[in-house]
């Protein structure tokens, strides 16, 4: 199975976005507020880098679970927080 490489990058208004390498199609965008780009003073793709990680990382784990060796265990609750 091919892996697929993915950028974070800056776009033209300022977003920043997750895409697959060698494309302009963003599969997901973030945008900071101008407050919000103010107060990290610069580290705002810092902050996009590790949202963008824990997402994946959330993925990775929703996939597991749907895995047809995760244990279906029904007392189990979800929480959102």
């Amino acid at each position: 199975m091919a892996l697929t490489e993915f950028e974070l990058v800056m776009l033209d208004d300022g977003e920043v976005a997750l895409q697959r390498a060698g494309t302009d199609t963003p599969l997901v965008r973030i945008t900071f507020s101008e407050e919000v780009l103010d107060y990290l003073d610069g580290k705002h793709l810092e902050v996009a880098k590790s949202m963008m990680d824990a997402g994946i990382q959330t993925v990775f784990d929703i996939n597991e679970e749907r895995s047809p060796m995760a244990v279906n265990n029904d007392d189990s609750r979800n929480t959102v927080h």
